[in-house]
């Protein structure tokens, strides 16, 4: 059954006025928490900004937690508390396989080695891709367009793509202490 059917059908010119000003234009606390409640994610504080896709279950998100515009989020993915997720943003958990039998890729995915782990306190900038079978440890950074294939360790800071450590924050002071950066 479609969306639009089971809840209540067609919309009219007015509500589709309304819809896509929220959905589109409406990035404050308010109305992204809002958001995350009617995509049933009840948690404290979570909020999800517009264009976000988020196809996860309702539990997998931790409290104060965020997730950013257009960002896409799908399977077997567990999000700690007070995490940064930037804009476009890709999680994806498990993969297509191979079937040599077809030559293809099928719609078959290994769930088991797919699951993908943000621990508390992380922070995904900008167009960060997390492949599946990965954890990112808590209160890494994982700089803006960085590919994350590998495990990243806590409080680590990655770039690249594939990212590589380039850094790390010191858990007592806030501070960032760059690997290999000319002065």
């Amino acid at each position: 059954m479609s969306v639009q059917k089971r809840f209540g059908g067609e919309l009219s010119e007015e509500e589709f006025k309304k819809f896509t000003l929220y959905t589109t234009q409406s990035n404050n606390f308010e109305d992204d928490n809002t958001r995350a409640q009617i995509l049933g994610f009840q948690n404290e504080g979570v909020r999800i900004a517009p264009g976000a896709i988020v196809r996860i279950g309702e539990n997998q998100i931790a409290k104060n937690s965020y997730v950013g515009l257009y960002s896409y989020i799908n399977g077997d993915v567990s999000i700690g508390e007070n995490v940064l997720i930037g804009p476009h943003v890709s999680i994806v958990a498990s993969n297509h396989l191979f079937d040599p039998t077809t030559g293809h890729f099928s719609a078959r995915t290994c769930l088991e080695k797919g699951k993908v782990v943000i621990e508390d306190g992380v922070w995904l900038t900008s167009g960060v891709v997390i492949t599946p079978g990965v954890t990112v440890g808590k209160s890494a950074l994982v700089c803006a367009n960085a590919v994350v294939t590998r495990d990243v360790a806590p409080h680590a800071i990655v770039a690249g793509s594939p990212a590589k450590q380039i850094g790390e924050i010191n858990p007592q002071s806030g501070d960032y202490i760059w690997y290999n950066k000319e002065v």
